[in-house]
């Protein structure tokens, strides 16, 4: 789920954040089940259905699946030589039809929508000393990171070209964990300020 919210008001847009996200899990399980080409091609045209409903732009939906074509490219080439080229094809197919269903669902929906349903399916580990607010804090920072880190990264390489160094694995690696870590750092001192403790 490495989408920002695109504001709209749309069917989607209107539904509760409780329905998208049982939508997704219901709409990933069906996705596992399908295992023929035929198949998903319709189910390509339900995702593609979806995406022009909530009339969030082709350019959003193309940011969804674009982090994923190198990671694509190479699940492919190994499903291929193992399993051959059907099964290549369905196994791609369908980690790319999972991640621009949960892009969607960020797409469409507040964070502040996502986090308050995060909160209410903790709420019974409240019994237990688990705080439902933290849980919820937690699991969407995670999901914000995402963009965040993939943005660092960008940087971190546009830098390196600007500069003419050649690629080079230390070279990525420290400035983008440098930057991350002054991220963290910038997010704690905000959450700390707003009244969170360590």
């Amino acid at each position: 789920m490495i989408g920002n919210y695109a504001p709209g008001d749309s069917l989607l847009h209107r539904l509760p954040a409780w329905a998208k996200v049982l939508g997704l899990v219901a709409s990933c399980t069906v996705l596992v089940l399908l295992g023929s080409l035929p198949a998903l091609a319709g189910f390509i045209a339900f995702v593609a259905t979806l995406y022009v409903v909530s009339g969030v732009g082709f350019a959003a939906a193309w940011a969804q699946i674009r982090p994923l074509r190198w990671f694509a490219l190479v699940l492919f080439v190994m499903q291929f030589v193992l399993v051959g080229l059907d099964a290549a094809v369905v196994s791609t197919l369908r980690i790319v039809l999972a991640v621009a269903l949960a892009g969607l669902v960020t797409l469409t929906t507040r964070f502040a929508d996502m986090m308050a349903f995060f909160e209410r399916c903790f709420g019974p580990l409240r019994r237990v000393g688990v705080d439902p607010f933290r849980v919820s804090l937690l699991l969407s920072l995670t999901v914000r990171s995402v963009p965040v880190i993939s943005a660092l990264a960008t940087r971190v390489r546009e830098a390196q070209r600007a500069r003419g160094v050649s690629w080079s694995m230390r070279a990525f690696a420290i400035p983008l964990v440098v930057s991350a870590l002054r991220h963290a750092d910038a997010l704690g001192e905000a959450l700390s300020a707003r009244g969170l403790d360590d």
